[in-house]
């Protein structure tokens, strides 16, 4: 197994990859900031449950995809943010995915929130990820 430069975009594309195969569930090794992730897509609807498993020699976090009628809830996700090119907004750049249907996750200063929260709170950070 080889090194990650951006750790985020693998747990993303898992996820993405997870859904198109109508897998149950899927697997990525555990980091806070994937763990935050995993939970607004879990209060998002587009996660039944996920969990940490710190049974083997490095922790994972075990998340299962949610199906609505044998079709996966999410379309499709892109990742904005990446290690070679950061995107930071402010609060009122904020954007809207496809007019609401979707959500954007931030990383701010007050740590992993969708869209919606952080333009509620007036406040803006880097933009991780649009999800839809």
């Amino acid at each position: 197994m080889s090194a990650l430069t951006d750790p985020i975009a693998d747990f993303l594309t898992r996820f993405k990859n997870a859904s198109r195969a109508r897998k149950e569930e899927f697997t990525a090794p555990y980091s806070k900031i994937k763990a935050e992730i995993a939970r607004i897509l879990k209060e998002e609807g587009y996660l039944w449950n996920y969990e940490v498993d710190t049974t083997g020699h490095f922790p994972e976090i075990r998340c299962k995809a949610k199906y609505v009628d044998g079709a996966p809830v999410l379309t499709d996700l892109k990742r904005i943010s990446r290690p070679g090119l950061r995107q930071y907004v402010g609060a009122e750049e904020i954007p809207k995915v496809l007019g609401g249907m979707g959500i954007t996750i931030l990383s701010t200063s007050k740590g992993i929130m969708t869209g919606h929260k952080a333009r509620k709170e007036n406040i803006g950070g880097e933009l991780v990820a649009k999800v839809w």
